[in-house]
């Protein structure tokens, strides 16, 4: 071998590899990873400074998979190829169950690699199971280790938590507790972390006591641009342009597309709202949305119901029939058509999602030629900055999201800009021949050990999660001091390796997510939102669906409002208060029923249902299983943190029930007095001389709260 070229070892071990028909979608094993794993090694392969890249993975013999997989080489170009490695158990096994067969494929691997003319200059582990055998090759064999997780365990265990799985379940099913154990020590071994974003490294690897932020760099995966390229002009020939167009009264009008999947956080309906209100964009434009595929929609999860329906009930409301597309069916290999329908219409792509990671969907239309109008969150921040084809709008300002496709679509000029922009910013930034390219010039100063780290001493926490919590709610608590505010959330940031930080508010999520950004207050852990019948946990605001199932027992929305509809002093407040598990009503005290009436009511009319007045005129019901306290027991549970262990700091009726009991509470000094007398008679609850986030901050200092803190300098 030429020495004075790279020797690259890429190791990916669980799912279906090879080098062509990647089986992609066959299971949880065989997604974008797989997909990427080939393509990095197929692009590296091509690079003249490369001499030599192996890509090691698990070696299957399987009668239910392709021969394939239990071939030990397969070539995939001139100096790259996939070398299967023995793994212990011959038959095609899911990832989760690898785990005690991974020191059998280090060993097998050191054999191969010392077989070698030459060690590499280099390995580079994929995902966790990975990363555990490059750790041992790396001290075993002195090479310097790169490592890219594609997703984590933290992350993955608040997503199953969310969903209803129970702890036990979770350990059983995944093994979640020795990925994490894995990846901690990835992450204190590797010499660079390759991540797809920089919210990826602070949201994602933030939360492990090794994260180490001078080893993280970002490189975005690359984009098959033999798969998304420009309008050709045949695009109307397809069969997807005649399913949208029978939508359409008008379908040669410039196409504004949404593409996702019909998820809450991605937040389509307020893209349909703000194209309602917008009477110019209704005339100059169509809406197409592109949300998932869908057969019956009752058979559906409740989640996917509930967005649909709200789409729906939206395009009914403003009227939009002949001016909104949402064809129930595309297939995988119509998507690019469908960017490029959109881009030969003179349109806009847009991304409105509440949070997003990476945003692969805005390169793919970049690439075909559309500008793309984009949450100001997380990925499209880095696409637009390196592409510089269209705008960030915040996502929840229905007037600034329809101004910003108004301007771009009233504008050819710019239209033509922005997308010759984003044509070429891909080819630059986002190609896998810029990513090879990135890449190499990032391990290079790795290899000939010309950027040293310099790593701090680290140190595991002896449990896995955050052994405490501080919960507050919003506007009572954290809006009224703005110097107060940036030292609390300051406070909060410094101890955010023991402690989860939570909201409980009786704001909708929408109205939530925008005070927070208003107020410049970092995206919490736990944000409990409709007064406590909403769970969101972050990184993603990854909804906890179990909760949602569990406070729907016996709660039926319409027969509330019946019962209430004739009594005087209650007007409801307008939609944008009200939500699926929460009835809002303005309170007149002097025309309406004593509150305890209103309950003796609904219960003679059999509805279990939890009623709470705030300042005296806000009278909200929801769920009798539902409150914020109710929330908080229920996620303290789920995450196995004791209740003394919570701070809980209210300042109104709403918050009572989270106070109370064995958590330590913090009553704020500026405090709504009638509605929290009561709880001067409870136990661990601190009365605040002090208003607004410095009440929260003394109550801090008054139980000396993160002093058992459990986390390492």
């Amino acid at each position: 071998m030429n020495n004075n070229k790279l020797y690259i070892v890429q190791i990916s071990i669980h799912g279906l590899i090879r080098g062509q028909d990647l089986e992609l979608g066959r299971d949880a094993d065989t997604g974008g990873q797989t997909k990427y794993v080939v393509e990095l090694l197929r692009a590296l392969g091509e690079r003249p400074e490369v001499e030599q890249v192996d890509l090691l993975t698990r070696r299957i013999v399987d009668p239910n998979v392709s021969e394939d997989y239990a071939e030990p080489f397969e070539q995939v170009a001139d100096r790259a190829q996939i070398v299967r490695i023995d793994c212990g158990e011959e038959g095609y096994l899911p990832k989760e169950i690898l785990w005690d067969s991974l020191d059998i494929f280090a060993d097998n691997a050191l054999n191969y690699l010392n077989s070698q003319e030459r060690l590499p200059d280099i390995i580079h582990s994929h995902y966790a199971d990975a990363g555990y055998v490059g750790t041992r090759l790396s001290h075993r064999l002195n090479i310097p280790l790169v490592h890219t997780g594609h997703s984590l365990g933290r992350t993955k265990r608040k997503r199953l938590l969310a969903s209803g799985m129970k702890r036990d379940d979770i350990e059983q099913r995944y093994n979640i507790s020795r990925r994490i154990d894995a990846e901690e020590e990835i992450l204190g071994a590797a010499e660079r972390v390759i991540t797809s974003t920089n919210q990826e490294i602070v949201e994602q690897y933030g939360m492990y006591d090794y994260y180490l932020p001078q080893t993280m760099r970002v490189i975005p995966p690359g984009t098959d641009l033999e798969q998304f390229y420009p309008a050709e002009g045949d695009e109307r020939d397809s069969t997807i342009f005649n399913d949208i167009s029978r939508f359409l009264q008008k379908p040669d009008k410039p196409i504004i597309l949404a593409l996702s999947r019909p998820d809450q956080r991605k937040n389509i309906n307020t893209l349909v709202e703000a194209f309602g209100e917008s009477e110019e964009l209704k005339r100059i434009a169509n809406l197409v949305i592109i949300a998932g595929n869908r057969d019956e929609i009752r058979e559906m999860d409740s989640g996917t119901q509930d967005v649909l329906a709200e789409i729906f009930l939206s395009i009914d409301s403003y009227d939009l029939y002949g001016k909104v597309a949402y064809p129930k069916h595309h297939r995988p290999e119509e998507v690019p058509v469908i960017y490029r329908l959109a881009a030969a219409s003179g349109g806009v792509f847009v991304n409105p999602a509440l949070t997003e990671p990476f945003g692969l969907t805005l390169i793919e239309a970049a690439a075909s030629g559309l500008p793309i109008v984009a949450t100001e969150d997380g990925g499209p921040t880095d696409i637009i900055n390196n592409c510089h084809n269209g705008y960030l709008v915040d996502p929840l300002d229905k007037e600034v999201i329809a101004d910003t496709l108004i301007k771009i679509l009233k504008d050819r000029d710019n239209w033509k800009r922005l997308a010759h922009n984003g044509i070429k910013g891909v080819r630059e930034h986002y190609s896998w021949q810029a990513h090879a390219d990135k890449y190499l010039k990032l391990i290079q100063p790795v290899i000939d050990k010309s950027e040293p780290l310099d790593r701090m001493e680290l140190k595991r926490r002896p449990m896995l999660y955050h052994d405490r919590a501080i919960f507050t709610d919003l506007d009572q608590n954290l809006l009224g001091n703005p110097d107060l505010l940036k030292e609390f959330v300051q406070v909060i940031r410094d101890n955010r390796r023991c402690t989860t930080f939570g909201i409980a508010t009786g704001r909708r999520l929408d109205s939530a997510l925008k005070v927070l950004k208003q107020y410049h207050i970092p995206l919490p852990d736990v944000l409990i939102t409709s007064l406590g019948t909403e769970i969101y946990y972050n990184p993603g605001l990854t909804r906890d669906t179990a909760w949602s199932n569990h406070i729907d027992h016996l709660w039926i929305r319409r027969s509330v409002v019946q019962v209430l509809s004739e009594l005087p002093g209650l007007k409801l407040q307008p939609k944008r208060e009200q939500s699926k598990y929460k009835i809002s009503y303005y309170y007149d005290a002097e025309l309406a029923p004593d509150v305890n009436e209103i309950i003796h009511l609904l219960h003679l009319y059999e509805q279990s249902v939890n009623v709470v007045l705030a300042f005296g005129q806000y009278l909200d019901i929801v769920p009798v299983r539902a409150s914020k306290g109710y929330a908080l027991r229920w996620f303290a549970e789920m995450w196995d943190i004791p209740l003394d262990h919570i701070l809980a700091a209210g300042g109104s009726g709403a918050d009572e029930d989270m106070m109370r009991g064995n958590t330590k509470s913090v009553v704020v000094a500026n405090r709504h007095h009638e509605e929290l007398s009561d709880l001067v008679k409870g136990e661990n609850i601190f009365f605040a001389d002090k208003p607004f986030a410095a009440g929260i901050l003394q109550a801090i200092e008054y139980y000396d709260f993160f002093r058992d803190c459990k986390v390492g300098d």
